[in-house]
């Protein structure tokens, strides 16, 4: 083997062993440092569905609320919206556009100001507390 190819397999093996240490240290290093009394299993709650230090209110199987769904499309919605907002912003940058191009993208920000306002209006944005009964 010649010396280009033996390095570039000492470099391949350098990445493997850094990669599988990336993998696997976090878990090495959960166990090693995890505190080994007062877990689930020493307190006797093996039936709990999560280990927080709480004891869970309810049953696990709740309904969520449509606001959560709608929060989560309006801000996606948004995001890519302001995604859109940057390659505008770069193209208008030059001289050779005018008022004519700051109209338009203010047409585009107006619309997406009337989405904000419709949400608002509809009440996306009122969280109310829920209330659980303790069992």
């Amino acid at each position: 083997m010649d010396q280009q190819t033996l390095t570039n397999i000492i470099y391949v093996a350098i990445f493997l062993v850094g990669a599988l240490s990336f993998g696997i240290g976090p878990i090495i290093i959960a166990k090693l440092l995890a505190p080994t009394s007062h877990t689930r299993n020493v307190a006797g709650k093996t039936g709990q569905f999560i280990e927080c230090g709480m004891v869970p209110i309810g049953d696990a199987w709740i309904r969520f609320g449509i606001v959560y769904y709608l929060y989560a499309l309006i801000f996606l919605a948004f995001d890519v919206d302001v995604l859109f907002l940057f390659p505008v912003a770069v193209a208008y940058n030059s001289p050779e556009f005018g008022v004519r191009d700051l109209i338009e993208v203010l047409i585009f920000v107006g619309i997406l100001s009337l989405a904000v306002i419709y949400a608002w209006v509809k009440g996306v944005f009122m969280w109310e507390r829920k209330k659980y009964r303790h069992q």
